[in-house]
């Protein structure tokens, strides 16, 4: 019954992992269609952020929560006044872009900070269930995933901000016809994607430490997430998330970590040839 429990705990904080990785993309990506090739870098800029305001002082918990995604958010939006509004419409050259956007942000922090893993000690300690220990830590993960995905839900199903974000990607010319400012929505919508993946990064760091070339270790993962929701954020992060975490866990308690990867791979390889379009695409069509 213990092992049973572990093995649960476990499933949950992959899933959770994944819905943290893709929180920000998803909106980014799945709403806006841009590919932003330096969302692990923009993960990067949320731990090390973290890294940052603890060793001057700040708690822990406003430097995750306040400081992480409000440094990257600002961030998001300068590179999209800068960079990205030039290219809406034009997937390939805001692969290129952000892709060298990305190889600037490694080889900057590398200058600044060196090549060797930073890190925040894991808070809140442990407790114990039978012979195991379970870091109390992987709960807050596990319920900040669930209240993140929660909040994106409110805000796009009930807030008028929501509505017009909705609006504004799925028809832009009418809802600029309309008096909507597209160019206002598309900024904003951008600030908040990437202030979702700051976020991310600073609630990862405790576990992950914080290296300038560790984006690259998120970035495969957060994009598979994505593409295999499909068009919707919210059902497709939790379907995708779901399914994926649920088969790379199981995995790897049977074989260990290496065919716990493969297993998500060639998982999110099956759905694909499957549906095309992403589970939201065949199934949960018309949903947030």
């Amino acid at each position: 019954m213990d092992y049973a429990f572990i093995v649960l705990i476990e499933v949950l904080r992959a899933i959770s992992w994944l819905v943290l990785l893709a929180s920000g993309l998803a909106i980014i990506f799945g709403m806006m269609r841009v590919i932003n090739i330096a969302h692990g870098e923009f993960l990067m800029l949320g731990g090390y952020t973290v890294i940052l305001a603890t060793g001057a002082g700040v708690p822990l918990a406003i430097s995750i929560l306040v400081l992480a995604p409000l440094v990257v958010g600002v961030f998001g939006v300068l590179v999209e006044r800068l960079v990205i509004r030039f290219l809406y419409g034009r997937m390939i050259d805001t692969l290129l872009a952000t892709w060298g956007l990305g190889l600037f942000m490694v080889g900057s922090v590398t200058l600044i900070f060196g090549n060797t893993r930073e890190g925040v000690s894991t808070p809140l300690g442990g407790f114990s269930v039978g012979a195991y220990q379970v870091s109390t830590y992987t709960l807050v993960l596990i319920a900040a995933s669930a209240a993140l995905l929660a909040a994106i839900w409110a805000v796009l199903k009930f807030t008028r901000a929501g509505l017009i974000a909705r609006a504004v990607m799925q028809n832009p010319g009418m809802a600029q016809a309309l008096g909507v400012n597209s160019r206002l929505v598309y900024m904003v919508t951008f600030g908040i994607g990437s202030a979702l993946t700051g976020l991310a990064g600073g609630l990862l760091a405790p576990v992950t430490g914080v290296v300038p070339s560790m984006g690259v270790n998120f970035i495969g993962q957060s994009f598979i997430t994505v593409i295999v929701g499909g068009a919707s954020v919210i059902t497709g992060t939790i379907s995708a998330a779901g399914s994926l975490g649920a088969v790379s866990q199981s995995v790897t308690f049977g074989w260990g970590p290496v065919y716990g990867d493969a297993a998500l791979l060639l998982a999110a390889l099956v759905l694909l040839r499957l549906l095309p379009q992403g589970i939201t695409g065949r199934i949960f069509t018309r949903s947030i």
